[in-house]
C-alpha cells in the first residue's frame, strides 16, 4: 500500500508548552525495561569480586572450590581471562584501565575487580563470589589528599583550554588592591548513586555482540568496546533505551566488558549488576578538592586581580581533572586573572564526571569569596556583581553569545524579596533559629557535539525519528518529539522517536548539557530536508521515505564566541542555635539557559540540580579509611543526601534567553541548577551566623564547633 502526500498545515507551539514524559506511563507501570530487567533465555549472573587492599599484588587465587559450588559456571581472572586491547584512544580520549579487566596481576586501589564470578542465579553467584579466597601481597597504600603536597602537577588539558591560564600582572594587582580576599575552600568526595546501579547483559547474536545496560551513550560504549576486544565495529550493538539516571558515571564501565568476556567464554547471556557498595570503587566519582581564591578589589569593589588554584586527587593509573578553577575564566572582570588546576595521583580509583564537573565546586569556592569580598567593601552582594560585569570574556577576550546573569538577578531579587534584607549578619532570629538568606551565581558551558538523526515519513501518515540519544530522566525522548513535531508541521503524537540504540549512528552523549540541544539540531536539520522533499509531492512507498543529517559541518561553521548559560542562585537558611542543624527554609534559582523547549521537564532539571547543591552543600560527604584504603560505610545509609524534608521550597524560573545561532535556540538545563547552589545556602548561613563555613559539607559540629561561644 502506498500513501499520498497533501500538504500539510504547520502546527506551530510545540516547542515550549509543557508537556508530560512520552514514557511516563511505562516507567511507573514497570512496562519499561531497564538493563537488569530485560529477559532473555539461558541467562546467567556474573559478579564482581573485588580487591580487599589498596596496593599490591595478588599471590594466589584458586577457583576450584568455587567451581565445585551449585550453580556455578566459570571464575575469570588475570590467569584465563581472554586478552583485551589497550593501545588505543577513543573519542573519550586514552582508555581508563579500570577496562582492562583481569588483564594482570596488580591492585592499584581498594574494590579493583580481581575476578568475576558466573553461575546460573545472581544469589548463587554472589554466594560463590564471596566464598572465592584471594591472597595479597600488599604495598603501602597513599590516599592522604592534602594540600602542600610536593608531588602534585599541572596536567597540559587541551590545547583550547589549558589547565593553566591567565592575563596581566596577577602580584601586581593584588598588590594595589585596598581589599584583599585570599581564602581556602574544600568540598569533599562526592558520589553519583543514580536510582538505577549499573547493569549490563551481554550476549552474541547472528555474529555480533549485543550489549543491553544503561549509560549516556550507546554509540560511545559500542565503539569502546569494539576496540577493547578488537572486533570490527559494526558487529558490536549496545542499546539503552531506559536508564535510571547518570549523571556523569554511566559510560563505559566494568559491567560492560565483565559481560561480554563471560558471554563469549560461555556463548550465552549474561548479567551483570553492581551492588552499592560497588558503585563507590567502579563507577567513578567527584574528586575532592582543595581550592584557594585571592580576590583584589578597589574599596567600591572593583576586581583588580583574581586568583583562583584548584586541587584534585586522580587514581596512579588514570589521570581525571577535576576544573574547579576555570570558573572564573568566563565570570567576572578584572585586570589580571590567573587561573589553574593541579592533580595528585593516590592509591584510589579514578573519579570522572559527575553534575557540572568543575563548574559545582568551583562556583562553591568563588561565589563565597565574592560573597566575602562584597561584606568587607560594604556592598550588597548582588551590587557587587553588577559592579564587576564583563563585556567580553574575561580571559578570551571574546564576545557572549549572550548574557543575562544581571537579569537573573533582577528577577530573583524581586521575587525572593531580597531588597528588604538586613545586610547585618546574626541579627535575624526566631526563637532558637538564627534567619539568613544568601545568593550566587551560576554559569555552565554551552556545548554541542556532531550528531546525526534519521528522520521517516512513514506511510501510514506518521514519522519516526531514529538517533543515538540517551533520556538520563531528563526528558529528552519528549523533547525531541516536540522538536520534530514543530519541524515537520505536526502534531506530536504523530511523532515517534527511537533512542538508544548505536545502529542509529553518531551522536553526542548526554553529558555536558550538550545532548538536547546536539540531538534537536541534527532532527531539526533531517526534519526539515525531509518536509522540503514531501512538499515536492508524490507517494510514501510501504518503507516510507528517510532523510538522514549530519551536524558536523554546521558546527565546525560557528563562530567562535562564549557561550554559557547563566542564572542567580537564592536561599534562605535557619540555624538551630542549640544543636547547630541547618535547615534550608526556601531555594529560588532564575536562569537564563537558552530556549526551553518542555517547561514541564526543565523546571524539573533544575529543582532536581538546585537540591542537589543543597545536597552539596549540607550533607554529602564520602569518607574514606587512611588505613585501609577504602570507604567507610560506602551505602546510601552513611552516605546522606537531600530527602524530602530537607527541601521544603524550591522555585526555579527563567528569563527568555534563545541561542540566535542554534536552529531551536537550545542552550541546555542539565547542569547549571547545581552550579551556584552550594555557595548560596553557605553564604546564607553567614549571614544567619556571622560565621563563614568554607568547608563542605556544613554539618552541626562544624557549626557549633566554628561558633563557639557565637550562637547562644
Amino acid at each position: 500500500m502506498t500513501t499520498t502526500t497533501t500538504e500539510t498545515v504547520p502546527v506551530t507551539g510545540a516547542v515550549g508548552t509543557a508537556h508530560t514524559r512520552i514514557e511516563g506511563r511505562d516507567k511507573v507501570t514497570g512496562a519499561a525495561r531497564y538493563a537488569a530487567e530485560v529477559p532473555l533465555a539461558g541467562l546467567a549472573h556474573g559478579w564482581l569480586v573485588g580487591s580487599t587492599i589498596a596496593r599490591g599484588r595478588i599471590r594466589s587465587l584458586d577457583p576450584a572450590p568455587v567451581l565445585a559450588m551449585p550453580g556455578v559456571l566459570a571464575v575469570l581472572h588475570h590467569g584465563n581471562a581472554q586478552a583485551l586491547e589497550s593501545d588505543y584512544a577513543s573519542p573519550m580520549g586514552k582508555p581508563d584501565p579500570a577496562l582492562q579487566l583481569f588483564q594482570h596481576d596488580r591492585v592499584p586501589y581498594a574494590g579493583w575487580p580481581v575476578a568475576l564470578v558466573v553461575a546460573e542465579t545472581s544469589e548463587q553467584a554472589r554466594e560463590a563470589a564471596e566464598a572465592l579466597v584471594v591472597e595479597y601481597d600488599e604495598e603501602p597504600h597513599d590516599v592522604a589528599f592534602a594540600a602542600g603536597r610536593p608531588e602534585a602537577y599541572v596536567p597540559a588539558g587541551p590545547a583550547h583550554s589549558p589547565s593553566e591560564a591567565g592575563k596581566g600582572d596577577l602580584a601586581a594587582g593584588l598588590a594595589a588592591s585596598a581589599v584583599v580576599v585570599d581564602e581556602e575552600y574544600t568540598t569533599p568526595e562526592e558520589h553519583h548513586h543514580p536510582m538505577e546501579p549499573h547493569a549490563a547483559t551481554a550476549y552474541w547474536a547472528a555474529g555480533r555482540l549485543e550489549i543491553i545496560d544503561g549509560n549516556q551513550g550507546s554509540i560511545y560504549v559500542a565503539q569502546e568496546l569494539a576496540r577493547l576486544f578488537a572486533l570490527d565495529p559494526s558487529t558490536v550493538r549496545v542499546r539503552s533505551e531506559h536508564v535510571g539516571g547518570g549523571f556523569g558515571s554511566k559510560g563505559a564501565r566494568p559491567p560492560q566488558v565483565a559481560a561480554a568476556m563471560a558471554a563469549t567464554v560461555l556463548q550465552r547471556p549474561v548479567r551483570v549488576v553492581l551492588t552499592r557498595r560497588q558503585m563507590f570503587s567502579l563507577t567513578g566519582y567527584r574528586s575532592p578538592t582543595i581550592q584557594r581564591v585571592r580576590l583584589g578589589a578597589d574599596p567600591d569593589g572593583r576586581l583588580r586581580a583574581v586568583d583562583h588554584e584548584g586541587l584534585n586527587q586522580t587514581s596512579t593509573v588514570h589521570e581525571f581533572v577535576e576544573r574547579s578553577a576555570d570558573v572564573p575564566r568566563a565570570m567576572y572582570e578584572t585586570e589580571a586573572l590567573h587561573s589553574v588546576s593541579r592533580v595528585i595521583r593516590l592509591d584510589v580509583p579514578t573519579p570522572t564526571w559527575m553534575r557540572a564537573p568543575g563548574e559545582a565546586p568551583g562556583s562553591f569556592a568563588l561565589e563565597c569569596a565574592l560573597d566575602e569580598l562584597a561584606a568587607r567593601c560594604g556592598l550588597d552582594p548582588i551590587a557587587l556583581r553588577v559592579r564587576n560585569e564583563p563585556e567580553v570574556g574575561p580571559l578570551s577576550g571574546l564576545p557572549y553569545s549572550s548574557r543575562r546573569l544581571l537579569e537573573c538577578f533582577e528577577e530573583g531579587a524581586r521575587r525572593f524579596g531580597w531588597a528588604g534584607r538586613d545586610p547585618r549578619p546574626g541579627v535575624r532570629r526566631e526563637g532558637r533559629w538564627l534567619l539568613g538568606t544568601g545568593t550566587a551565581a551560576a554559569s555552565f558551558p554551552t556545548l554541542a557535539g556532531p550528531s546525526t538523526a534519521a528522520v521517516t515519513a512513514e506511510a501510514d501518515g506518521d514519522y519516526t525519528v531514529r538517533i543515538t540519544a540517551a533520556d538520563i530522566g531528563t526528558g529528552a525522548r519528549t523533547a525531541l518529539t516536540l522538536v520534530a513535531a514543530d519541524e515537520l508541521g505536526v502534531a506530536p503524537d504523530r511523532v515517534r522517536v527511537r533512542i538508544g540504540d548505536s545502529d542509529f549512528g553518531q551522536a553526542m552523549l548526554a553529558g555536558g548539557s550538550a545532548g538536547t540541544r546536539s540531538w534537536a539540531w541534527a532532527v531539526t536539520l533531517a526534519a526539515r530536508s525531509l518536509r522540503e522533499q514531501l512538499a515536492l509531492g508524490g507517494s510514501i512507498p510501504p518503507e516510507g521515505i528517510t532523510v538522514r543529517s549530519d551536524t558536523a559541518e554546521a558546527l565546525a561553521a560557528l563562530p567562535r564566541r562564549e557561550r554559557h548559560a547563566f542564572g542567580a542562585q537564592f536561599a534562605e537558611v535557619a540555624v538551630d542555635v542549640a544543636t547547630g542543624e541547618v535547615r534550608v527554609r526556601r531555594m529560588l534559582g532564575i536562569f537564563a539557559a537558552g530556549r526551553i523547549v518542555n517547561p514541564l521537564t526543565a523546571r524539573s532539571q533544575l529543582v532536581g540540580g538546585m537540591i542537589w547543591g543543597l545536597s552539596m552543600a549540607l550533607h554529602e560527604e564520602a569518607v574514606r579509611d587512611e588505613r585501609w584504603g577504602s570507604h567507610v560505610g560506602a551505602d546510601l545509609a552513611g552516605y546522606h543526601v537531600a530527602a524530602n524534608a530537607d527541601v521544603p521550597v524550591v522555585e526555579a524560573d527563567w528569563v527568555d534567553d534563545p541561542d540566535e545561532q542554534d536552529p531551536v535556540g537550545i542552550k541546555g538545563i542539565g547542569e547549571v541548577g547545581i552550579v551556584g547552589a552550594a555557595a548560596a545556602i553557605a553564604n546564607a548561613v553567614w549571614h544567619a551566623t556571622g560565621v563563614r563555613h568554607r568547608h563542605l559539607p556544613i554539618r552541626p559540629d562544624r557549626v557549633l564547633t566554628a561558633g563557639a561561644g557565637d550562637l547562644g
